[in-house]
């Protein structure tokens, strides 16, 4: 499962936001391989998603919105949508482009209508399900065309049509929450052992050793020089024997052992690094990109430009900014491509210069010290 194109309208901070996930050129040389669906070398999609953009620009939130999405497909449960509903009073909606291993392309339609002063029920839910074959010279161009021309009748409920996509949807998500995370681990996995064991030696020269416990399942020990921490699936992970970047490790092994075994075919690892060491974060990226199999899609959110020097494609990047002026649009996208045109073209130096119209405000910050700092 990969995912084309999604426009959202009304949920969260998002309204009237378009992001396109295919690209239409193939690249020569490109450090990614195999971007495009397995036997389907026209079928271009963007395997690797690098989301860049200040504070509050919608990295998190819209890997929290992809989530409830496919929570919603899935469960068929349409709560996980209406609460996140921006203006009650005016119509919501996502429109989603997805394509499957099975070479079917499905266009998702779903619009939730105004409920000012009631609460939601199922009839708000209009839902329509469109598919096609993805046939062998097809491209992403020439599929939406087709489904773009065709006619369907949906079925007399959202519920009976999500039916159609059962069982196609297979995504590990891993994001910062305010409150403390609880653990999620596997149960003598012999291989996330050993990723955890590599990543938190990395991370912290005072690891000794990782294993998995003898006496409880899903229970992994950290070995110090001096001292144990046990790791409990389902129990929170607080202990300040370690540094925030090596507990963050934690969860970094996750997503990459989880890449690593091709558990999964779509990653959303959104700001996993912010204590850990540019160059590990680098060198970890490589391994989930090199890691990622056919027909699989990784998003990887990060404030760090250190990762803009890597050997990667310019479509892979995409800048978030946020205009709260905008009523209209606030958040917007910019993929990397559409202004850097040349091979020669720096995506760092395009970011220092502020090409994308990305660059966090300061001015604020520098007027605490024109007010408070006495000279």
């Amino acid at each position: 499962m990969v995912i084309l194109d999604i426009r959202l309208d009304n949920l969260y901070a998002f309204k009237n936001f378009h992001m396109n996930l295919t690209y239409p050129k193939k690249i020569v040389d490109s450090s990614i391989e195999a971007e495009y669906l397995a036997g389907r070398p026209n079928f271009r999609y963007k395997k690797v998603n690098i989301i860049m953009g200040a504070n509050a620009t919608g990295k998190t939130t819209f890997g929290q919105i992809l989530l409830r999405i496919f929570n919603f497909i899935d469960k068929k449960d349409y709560k996980i949508l209406t609460e996140v509903i921006s203006d009650r009073s005016k119509d919501a909606s996502f429109v989603l482009d997805l394509a499957s291993e099975n070479y079917v392309f499905y266009r998702v339609i779903c619009t939730i209508t105004a409920q000012k002063n009631r609460a939601y029920s199922d009839e708000n839910i209009r839902l329509e399900i469109r598919q096609e074959s993805i046939l062998s010279k097809d491209s992403y161009r020439s599929c939406a065309e087709r489904i773009e021309a065709s006619s369907l009748s949906p079925a007399e409920n959202f519920i009976e049509e999500l039916k159609k996509m059962d069982n196609i949807l297979d995504w590990f998500f891993e994001y910062p929450k305010d409150t403390q995370r609880i653990l999620n681990l596997p149960n003598k996995d012999k291989k996330f052992l050993f990723v955890l064991e590599n990543v938190l030696k990395a991370l912290d020269p005072s690891v000794q050793k990782v294993e998995m416990s003898r006496d409880v399942e899903k229970a992994y020990v950290i070995r110090l020089r001096n001292k144990s921490i046990i790791l409990q699936d389902g129990e929170q992970f607080d202990t300040n024997l370690l540094s925030s970047g090596t507990k963050a490790g934690v969860e970094v092994a996750s997503v990459v052992s989880s890449l690593v075994q091709g558990k999964h075919t779509f990653y959303y690892c959104d700001e996993k690094f912010p204590y850990i060491h540019s160059d590990i974060e680098k060198a970890i990226l490589s391994l989930m990109i090199e890691s990622l199999q056919p027909d699989a899609q990784l998003f990887f959110t990060t404030h760090n430009t250190d990762i803009l020097d890597m050997n990667l494609p310019k479509h892979a990047f995409t800048f978030l900014r946020k205009d709260v002026d905008d009523t209209e649009c606030p958040i917007t996208c910019v993929d990397a491509s559409t202004l850097l045109k040349r091979n020669t073209d720096s995506l760092k130096n395009a970011v220092a210069n502020d090409l994308f119209s990305t660059a966090p405000g300061v001015d604020l910050i520098y007027a605490i010290a024109d007010v408070c700092v006495q000279r």
